[in-house]
């Protein structure tokens, strides 16, 4: 294989480099006072099983150049998959003709320069693997028949998953900054059905990391994705009350993905966030801290700068219950009076701090309550906070797992769940942009049979 810097992705970066740079200076000539280009590119391999028959296999490839053109407070948007001269040049000048008939909006523009990041770091994010369809077809299979020989209440597989993808991003915009990057994503997931008696059940497990070496193998993908299922057969229904609730870790960040729509710039300038006017309040109980991190090394939410071009660094997101930051993009930094604090697109890598050794200390402090490892539905309102969703996963009595549970609903509102979380364990969860342990809230409504 190429040595990384030779791999073909580099001279792909420089093409679109170039292309940017010929966008950019058409702009300027056709009087554009300021302009921004960008372009997100992604190719790989996927393939799929089910039942140890190959299901599907794709390859794609896809990703497109968008320019924005700023006629003084007027703005103007388009795009163009094609980056031969003749369509960049095309591509600005239908940006500049939709600018005319834009409002004048004096948020509008680029970000500042000097919160541009003008040198991005390399933080290792491209590991390419030269994967064959073959190879990912062997892996699906192994991980269905690691599932299915588990054990004989494992009836049946939906299927599995493999995925190995490399993409790019370039951003670049009038105050001179033209900067691109690799990066890769290989992920393997299985869904297998279990039953026993008349009761039947299905669960999933998956592996994802930016290089080969940080997969779990197939058969314990497939060995997870086996006990999952099966610790959810015979489950029982419970009656409706007001319990402790632990969210066991790999749903623990949808609870911290709640906070990061209500403290984003454009709920709060809408004013349509339970979170409004809260910066430097308490937030949270003082047991929960969460750091940003962008600059991890081979991170899955790392990025040396946002899909402006701003500058990522660390932060404090709430320290000791305290809100710290909100997560603002240029327009609606512009709209609060505030600075743009490098959230355009995403946030990255936020690290909550466990409190707790683990989930087993988590059952031990909740004695008895409800351990929620499903969440279904969409019944939450970052307006209100207000917070109601489908859920299953067991029962805990002296802080220890009893039984399944199913077909219940538990509820409560944002702000008071917040406030009441009273401890966070360290069995984080690392799949994803908020790093997290299972989390315990004191109290919720759960509504059962």
């Amino acid at each position: 294989m190429a040595q990384p810097q030779q791999h073909a992705i580099y001279k792909q970066i420089d093409d679109i480099k170039q292309a940017v740079s010929e966008a950019l200076s058409h702009a300027k000539k056709l009087g554009a006072t300021a302009a921004e280009a960008a372009m997100s590119s992604t190719s790989g391999l996927s393939v799929s099983t089910r039942m140890g028959e190959v299901d599907t296999i794709e390859f794609n490839q896809d990703g497109g150049l968008g320019i924005s053109v700023y006629v003084g407070n007027h703005k103007g948007n388009a795009s163009t998959a094609d980056l031969s001269p003749a369509a960049i040049k095309t591509v600005v000048e239908k940006a500049i003709d939709i600018a005319k008939f834009t409002s004048d909006d004096p948020c509008n523009g680029v970000a500042d320069k000097n919160l541009l990041e003008m040198s991005p770091p390399d933080l290792d994010l491209f590991h390419p693997w030269e994967v064959t369809p073959e190879q990912g077809i062997e892996f699906c299979l192994e991980a269905e028949k690691a599932a299915l020989n588990a054990d004989k209440r494992i009836v049946n597989s939906d299927g599995a998953s493999f995925a190995s993808h490399q993409g790019l991003r370039v951003y670049g915009n009038s105050h001179g900054l033209i900067a691109g990057f690799p990066r890769t994503r290989h992920t393997l997931s299985t869904v297998v059905i279990g039953k026993d008696g008349e009761q039947m059940q299905r669960d999933s497990a998956y592996t994802i990391s930016r290089e080969q070496q940080g997969l779990k193998s197939a058969t314990e993908v497939g060995l997870e994705a086996a006990e999952s299922t099966l610790a959810r057969l015979n489950s029982q229904k419970i009656s409706t009350m007001k319990t402790p609730v632990i969210f066991r870790a790999d749903i623990a960040n949808s609870l911290f993905g709640h906070l990061v729509s209500a403290i984003g710039g454009g709920a709060l300038y809408r004013k349509s966030s339970f979170l409004l006017d809260m910066l430097g309040e308490q937030v949270f109980s003082p047991c929960v801290n969460i750091l940003e991190r962008p600059h991890l090394p081979k991170g899955l939410a790392s990025s040396p700068f946002d899909s402006e071009g701003v500058k990522t660094i660390d932060r404090d997101i709430i320290h000791a219950g305290e809100l710290q930051t909100y997560l603002l993009a240029t327009y609606a930094s512009r709209r609060l009076g505030m600075t743009a604090t490098g959230h355009a697109g995403g946030i990255h890598n936020w690290l909550v701090q466990q409190t707790h050794e683990g989930l087993a200390a988590l059952l031990n402090e909740m004695g008895t309550g409800l351990l929620v490892t499903e969440l279904m539905g969409q019944g939450v309102s970052t307006v209100t906070g207000d917070y109601s969703r489908g859920a299953g996963g067991f029962w805990v009595e002296n802080g220890q797992i009893q039984y399944p549970v199913s077909e219940i609903t538990i509820a409560g509102n944002l702000k008071d769940m917040f406030k009441s979380i009273q401890a966070i364990g360290g069995d984080i969860e690392y799949r994803g942009s908020v790093q997290t342990g299972s989390v315990l809230v004191e109290s919720m409504q759960v509504a059962g049979a």
